[in-house]
């Protein structure tokens, strides 16, 4: 399958990539695969503190709904509106378009406390095991 080198990982399924000083932040190709197609995504208000490891948003799919997690802490600064209008985009396209939200770390060291891609792999591996 393999996943982006550029962001690292959450054991919930979300990634995390800085640019720039900003955390783009989305779920992996993993997770829209588990959910199934996403009808509608729940995201926060632009300027809202989020705590590391808390939930942030909801997706919804056909089959569940589920909580996104912050995998940092800090404000966010802006949320994909696309999304309102073409929720599927979450599944087409999960490490591009299909972003979520973006924000200003608290602490952007933080990043490096999550799952490389290799280390990601590895964990979904040991699940489906």
């Amino acid at each position: 399958m393999g996943y982006p080198e550029d962001v690292r990982y959450t054991a919930e399924h979300e990634w995390a990539r800085l640019e720039g000083g900003v955390v783009t932040i989305g779920i992996t190709s993993y997770a829209t695969e588990q959910l199934g197609d996403v009808v509608f995504v729940e995201l926060p208000e632009v300027g809202r503190m989020l705590e590391a490891m808390k939930p942030f948003g909801v997706v919804e799919a056909v089959k569940t709904v589920s909580d996104l997690y912050a995998p940092l802490g800090g404000r966010v600064i802006e949320v994909n509106s696309a999304l309102a209008d073409n929720p599927a985009l979450v599944n087409q396209e999960p490490f591009g378009e299909g972003w979520m939200i973006r924000l200003r770390p608290a602490k952007a060291a933080d990043l490096q406390k999550l799952m490389t891609g290799p280390e990601y792999e590895k964990m979904i591996e040991e699940h489906q095991g």
